[in-house]
Order: C-alpha cells, then structure tokens, then sequence
C-alpha cells in the first residue's frame, strides 16, 4: 500500500530571536493507506502543533509534509483551500456542527462545498448515516441529540466527501465512556470496512488502544512508536500505559 502521508524532517518554531521556542523537533514518519494510527505525548509535547501541521490549519518552519504525494508545505492559499476540501476530513473535540442546521444538512454542507453533484448528495448523505448508526437522527438539530451523536454526526460529515485523510483532534474528549466506545467502534468499522485512512491525537490511553500504531512525541521530538500487530486491545491499552509511564504522560492519561 502506498503512503497517504509523509512527515520529513519537519521543525516548528514559535516566537522570535529573543525568545525562541521549538514546539516540532526534527519529526519524521509515514501513514499508509488504510491505517489506523494515533499521536499521543504529554501536555506540551508538540502533538497538537504537529497535527494543526499536518491539518494545515498551522504551517512548518522548514521540512515538509507530503499528502497523496503532494506537498502540502508549499501550496498557496487559494490551492488549500481546495485541497482541504478534496483530501482532508476533520473530527474535532467540540463536535463545531451549525447549531441551526439538521444533522443531514450538517453532512451536507462539507459535499455542498466540495461542489458535489446535488443529485448524489442524498445518497451519499444517507449511506454514510446508515454506516454510523445515525439515520433516525437526521432531521434532527444539534440541540436536540446527545454529545455521542453528535460527534458521529460531526464523523459522517468528515467521512462523506471520501477523503484522503480522516483528521480526528482528541475525538472523545468530550463523550462519556459509553459514547466514546461505540464511536471508536465506529472508527474501527470505517478502518476496516471501508479502508479509511485515520491520524488520530489523544491523550487517553483507552482511546489509542482502538488505533493500530501509536506514535509518542516527548518535547517535539518522535520518542517512540507502538504496533499493536496481533495484540489484544486490552494487551495493547496495557504496553500503552508502559510507555506514557516511561515518557511521564498527564495525569489522567492512564484512565
């Protein structure tokens, strides 16, 4: 399988001559098409700069960043903003759905500005609802669903337009246990169903298990890297807590 993304050599620095900080250190590594992997570190460690890079919602300061071998460090505006809309799909802690639009215009909005044919929109719209579970909910507002359905609302509008790369920025953050299991199910299914490729940012152990390789920042750098290979989550849940130990993680990274 080929790479949908590669990280080369890429650096991030913030702030001025006086006062210098390098939040991204000399990072290097590969996703490849269909995988599963997750981004975890401590607080501080780089990862969410790393992903904002990668999401090019931040951009770096030498290296550069490939993306179904396009080399997304050196695209102008206008060029983003399309590629973004053609490669890249985002899942985000806060769910970011318009509160004054359905679930099934919410999913529709990512197709309307991609520019999809309006006569595929439905299909596609309710195929993907039908993949998360989310059918009987479509007519329904964002105030009107739980913070579960939400975020599988905010994943079908991610998933719908066939990206490239599923971005997914602390994905259970603000679910409870229940709900955040079955959206990491979901995520598997997406994985392994359909061949989706995710990079996923967390902090919580639990979560990194569902993925199947972990990448460890530690102080901008690339500390170390897990492959779950035929590990048991539970197996790999536990060989992740070994290494936030060993990297000291946050408090609550263990739960």
């Amino acid at each position: 399988m080929k790479n949908i993304l590669a990280v080369e050599k890429i650096e991030k620095y913030y702030g001025n001559e006086e006062n210098m900080t390098k939040a991204i250190d000399n990072i290097n590594f590969e996703v490849r098409e269909g995988e599963f992997a997750g981004i975890m570190g401590p607080s501080g460690s780089g990862k969410t700069t790393l992903l904002n890079c990668i999401s090019t919602i931040d951009s770096v300061t030498t290296g550069k960043i490939m993306i179904n071998d396009k080399d997304i460090t050196r695209l102008k505006p206008k060029e983003l903003d399309i590629f973004r809309q053609n490669e890249l799909g985002f899942i985000f802690q806060d769910f970011n759905l318009l509160d004054t639009l359905t679930s099934y215009e919410n999913i529709a909005l990512s197709l309307t500005i991609k520019g999809e044919k309006v006569e595929n929109v439905d299909e596609k719209i309710r195929s993907v609802a039908t993949y998360l579970g989310i059918e009987d909910i479509l007519n329904k507002y964002p105030y009107q669903i739980s913070g579960g359905q939400k975020q599988r609302v905010a994943s079908a509008r991610a998933i719908v337009t066939d990206p490239s790369l599923i971005l997914a920025d602390e994905p259970t953050g603000s679910l409870d246990s229940k709900s955040a299991r079955l959206l990491l199910e979901k995520f598997e299914k997406l994985n392994t169903d359909l061949n989706a490729t995710i990079l996923m940012v967390t902090h919580d152990a639990f979560t990194a298990s569902y993925a199947h390789r972990i990448l460890f920042i530690k102080d901008g750098k690339l500390f170390t890297e897990l492959v779950r290979g035929n590990d048991t989550r539970k197996e790999f849940f536990n060989r992740i807590i070994d290494v936030i130990t060993l990297i000291g993680g946050d408090d609550n990274d263990v739960f």
